[in-house]
């Protein structure tokens, strides 16, 4: 940057460092979307092209941040989890909270056309974000866990009210008659009248999008033991085939010879004898990004994933 006798404004720049050794989570959240959802004419109670995209704009961001770790995305928000030790623009939360949404408006837009080829963008969305800090496991797993069940809520109560609206009540009336219901009675509203069984909709719609790393490690393991179990598999029918032509045999084994001095071919034992390499314990920084639908409030997603808080 240049010099000038007007650099001096700098000195108003704060500066908002992240304290260290704290997990860090970006929520971004969509604004104004009843207008955009009814001005483009989303399907209601779910749009699964619009989840998708938001989808791929989430997947765009783990993509170019390989410290976000985690992310959890339902209707129009998502929430990005960065490693706890992550250095990132200096862990400086303006930075970090405003190139997380930016990239993910512009890679909304710029997959728009692909989820909604024929439905032109009328007018530019946009989102606003937040950075949270917290300093334990264990206020990151509530804090998904409250994302996930605010999913679930909003979902049953926006599949009971579209489903009144398409019957006809006025969207003022159908709140009216959703007012003062808990789960079991929206549940059962959706039964009895609408033959509609909610635990059998579409889980991304009851449980939300799940956006995390597969263990490339993992992948090769499963993969080794299935050509494990294909090759004691084989071996197995090859024996047998063995012991069956070894039973017509005529021939008796030749004189000096005993069957049991066989001894195992080089390539086995130079096999048997390399050492096994230490693995380095997997971040979640590298591997190819999946898309789950599944419970995250349990403990069975966390176990399975230890990198996620340490």
């Amino acid at each position: 940057m240049a010099k000038s006798r007007f650099e001096y404004v700098r000195n108003y720049e704060l500066p908002d460092p992240i304290m260290p050794n704290a997990f860090i989570v970006v929520r971004i959240d969509g604004r104004g979307f009843h207008k955009f959802s009814d001005t483009h004419l989303f399907q209601k109670p779910n749009d699964k092209r619009a989840l998708d995209l938001m989808d791929i704009a989430a997947k765009t961001v783990m993509n170019e941040y390989k410290d976000v770790i985690l992310a959890f995305g339902e209707s129009d928000e998502y929430s990005f989890l960065l490693r706890r030790n992550t250095k990132l623009y200096n862990r400086r939360r303006s930075k970090i909270s405003s190139s997380i949404v930016s990239l993910f408006t512009s890679a909304y837009v710029f997959h728009w056309s692909h989820f909604f080829p024929n439905d032109p963008l009328k007018y530019p969305p946009s989102f606003d974000s937040r950075a949270v800090v917290y300093p334990t496991d264990k206020e990151i797993r509530d804090y998904f866990a409250w994302r996930q069940a605010d999913t679930h809520i909003n979902n049953l109560y926006n599949t009971a009210f579209w489903a009144l609206v398409n019957d006809g009540q006025t969207t003022t009336e159908a709140n009216k008659t959703l007012q003062g219901t808990d789960s079991k009675d929206k549940n059962e509203l959706l039964y009895s009248k609408y033959g509609i069984n909610y635990n059998n909709l579409p889980a991304m719609y009851r449980k939300g999008s799940i956006c995390v790393r597969v263990d490339p490690q993992s992948i090769r393991l499963s993969l080794d033991d299935t050509d494990s179990e294909t090759n004691t598999a084989n071996s197995a029918t090859v024996e047998i085939a063995s012991s069956s032509r070894s039973a017509h045999q005529i021939n008796p084994t030749p004189s000096g010879v005993d069957e049991n001095d066989a001894t195992p071919e080089d390539g086995d034992i130079r096999r048997r004898s390399k050492s096994v390499k230490k693995v380095k314990p997997y971040e979640g920084i590298d591997g190819e990004i999946t898309i789950l639908h599944e419970d995250i409030i349990k403990d069975k997603f966390w176990n399975e994933r230890p990198w996620l808080t340490i």
